[in-house]
């Protein structure tokens, strides 16, 4: 029997996350947004290294065996990205850390485009921001573009210094699906609203205006596109520090009654929330299409939501938002 888990993890892994070993629903525990202090406070050296795939959390069973998958002619289905610091894609991109249900977790997440000049947005999967088991948000949220550059413990040596999330918005739907099925993973993208951040040199800066753009969400159908999948991919056989990409065209998962989309790729847990570019060549110009979000054993495909007017929906009230937990509902 295999299991569908918030993106590939090691097979060994997934025997042991049976449906019946989730986290058992409970009253949902919700704390608002912390201080940047806080947070920073709080990612200490030894919680950074501790800090595990959110893959390894969650798995659900699927209703039947999914297909098979690997890579065809003019398909990378992982590679390293060739990161530099005057990359817009590298840039663009970044590590994702925050704390649920008794743990610290790592996904990964991209710079969205947003309209206001004090707040910068940043787009994640669903599982990276709330647990679909119980409707818990996560906390000490933390993102840190561009890890590849200059990857360390110490938010002061990184690239671009680190952002840390004033509000938390993500789908309904997601949120109260009580399990990481069919109707989680179709709402499986969130969005972090982040203020002014960095390092000493750059702090209370925009995001956006540090890395130098954003990449703007298209919410129409994509089934056949090329996109390059980005992420930052932890469990066996990545470390968590390099930029790993995809490159293929978008398909559908059978499982889901094709509600969902499919690309060759054999990135790893911790990649979760690394966002599908098209025209990936256009550098901030490029896209948000999808994003990493779910796998199964022993299949070498990475799945993720089909954005649409809910995806759109999400992202305009997360561009309102300044600070709080907010499930969204209706386009």
């Amino acid at each position: 029997m295999k299991h569908r888990a918030a993106l590939f993890v090691a097979p060994l892994l997934l025997l042991a996350l049976l449906p019946g070993a989730a986290t058992a629903a409970g009253p949902k525990a919700n704390p608002q947004a912390q201080s940047r202090a806080a947070v920073l406070a709080y990612w200490t050296p030894e919680r950074i290294a501790s800090a595990r795939p959110i893959e390894l959390k969650h798995a659900a069973k699927p209703n039947a065996k999914p297909g098979g998958g690997g890579g065809g002619s003019g398909t990378t289905t992982g590679a390293s990205w060739p990161a530099s610091a005057t990359d817009p894609i590298t840039k663009g991109t970044g590590k994702v850390l925050f704390s649920m249900g008794g743990g610290n977790w790592v996904c990964s997440g991209s710079v969205a485009t947003d309209t206001r000049n004090t707040y910068s947005l940043i787009l994640t999967a669903g599982h990276c921001v709330v647990d679909a088991d119980t409707g818990e948000f996560a906390t000490n949220w933390l993102f840190v573009p561009a890890y590849d550059i200059k990857p360390t413990f110490t938010c002061a040596n990184t690239q671009f210094g680190c952002w840390t999330a004033s509000a938390l918005v993500a789908r309904s739907e997601f949120a109260n699906a009580g399990g990481f099925n069919d109707e989680a993973v179709r709402h499986d993208w969130a969005f972090a609203v982040v203020g002014g951040g960095g390092k000493t040199a750059n702090a209370g800066l925009q995001l956006d205006a540090t890395v130098g753009g954003s990449f703007a969400l298209d919410a129409t159908a994509g089934v056949g596109s090329t996109v390059t999948a980005l992420g930052y991919p932890a469990a066996e056989k990545y470390r968590g520090n390099d930029l790993v990409y995809c490159q293929g065209t978008t398909s559908t998962d059978a499982q889901t009654g094709n509600t969902t989309y499919s690309l060759p790729c054999g990135m790893t847990g911790g990649s979760s929330g690394g966002p599908w570019l098209t025209n990936a060549s256009a550098g901030f110009g490029a896209k948000l299409k999808s994003l990493n979000s779910y796998g199964y054993a022993n299949v070498r495909n990475m799945y993720g939501p089909i954005f649409n007017a809910e995806t759109a929906k999400t992202l305009s009230v997360a561009n309102g938002t300044t600070s709080g937990n907010v499930e969204v509902t209706g386009q």
